[in-house]
């Protein structure tokens, strides 16, 4: 380990292009990244102006953590950062330190860096019960060519467990609709580039190519994306690929249509997909592969339904029920 001259905050262009070149990752994440160090780099430039790497200290830390417990989310409201939003602050300092050491510069090691404690309830994972997911994907208007894109979007969701992000980029090249169309051709099976660039197998259900043929038949176009935008439709050079925004848009204006409880987002129907394939039995590891979740602790926000399911089989087979007590 060496001890740098520069200061720590002269460090964090180098950092960012690190992670887009070197841990490759995409420009989002790296912006989103660059957003949550740039905090720090403020407070430090101005509380500890010119600190040196090996200077950073465990009490140093500790007060950047002070200040951003007691940093406001704006002059109205007066509400403090959430602490699941301060740890993503405190993570992406972590990282940073992280790839000091890797380049051999002398710093504070990132364990020393401890996140925030939330002892609010856990997070609460928002999906649909199978009554409520029929109503929504029952929803369409198929006799419209909208309608039609709309139900084979929100089958695709469910059947795969995309995110909306990896919805979007499909394209119509990926479906041979002379293979798919035959009914013995059970499921269709494609591999993607995910978030933080992890391959995975997604798996489409014959009940879900059913649809997007349907859909693709119904097509006059000749464009590439699998779902495009309808409205306004010119066969010129523009992309009329769907934005995110387009699928979230899709779904707000269905949960309403089908009267569910909350807005449903492209997420949600993520979130249906885990848990229907828990409650049928499916390995929480198993899981975590179909969702590529680099991390099993990501895919644990499921176990409200494993601990429901192992409580039904705990009440099912344990004999205590048949003792006698006295």
């Amino acid at each position: 380990m060496q001890k740098a001259n520069k200061p720590l905050i002269s460090y964090i262009p180098t950092f960012l292009e690190y992670l887009e070149v070197e841990k490759g990752l995409a420009v989002l994440s790296v912006k989103n990244y660059d957003r949550f160090i740039n905090k720090f780099r403020i407070w430090l430039d101005k509380d500890y102006p010119g600190l040196k790497p090996h200077n950073l200290t465990a009490d140093i830390i500790y007060q950047f953590r002070l200040y951003l417990s007691r940093q406001g989310v704006n002059a109205t409201t007066k509400q403090n950062l959430k602490k699941s939003t301060q740890n993503y602050y405190l993570i992406a300092l972590r990282n940073f330190l992280a790839y000091l050491i890797e380049k051999d510069i002398e710093t504070l090691p990132p364990g020393k860096v401890k996140l925030a404690k939330d002892n609010m309830r856990e997070r609460v994972v928002k999906f649909l019960n199978l009554e409520q997911l029929e109503r929504l994907l029952l929803s369409p208007k198929i006799a419209e060519i909208s309608g039609l894109r709309d139900k084979a979007i929100m089958e695709t969701l469910f059947s795969t467990g995309l995110r909306v992000a990896e919805l979007v980029n499909l394209n119509r090249d990926q479906f041979n609709l002379k293979i798919i169309k035959n009914p013995n051709y059970d499921s269709l099976e494609l591999a993607i580039v995910g978030k933080g660039s992890h391959p995975r197998p997604i798996y489409f259900s014959r009940r879900c190519l059913d649809w997007i043929i349907r859909y693709l038949e119904a097509r006059k176009d000749m464009e590439r994306p699998l779902f495009i935008n309808h409205q306004n439709f010119k066969n010129d050079k523009t992309d009329h690929r769907l934005t995110t925004r387009s699928i979230e848009n899709v779904l707000t204006k269905y949960s309403k249509i089908a009267g569910l409880p909350f807005i449903a987002t492209p997420h949600t129907l993520r979130h249906t997909y885990a848990t229907d394939l828990l409650n049928q039995g499916a390995d929480l590891r198993i899981v975590q592969e179909f969702l590529g979740h680099k991390n099993i602790m990501t895919t644990q926000i499921y176990t409200h339904v494993t601990n429901k399911r192992l409580k039904d089989l705990h009440q099912k087979f344990h004999s205590g029920k048949n003792l006698k007590n006295e």
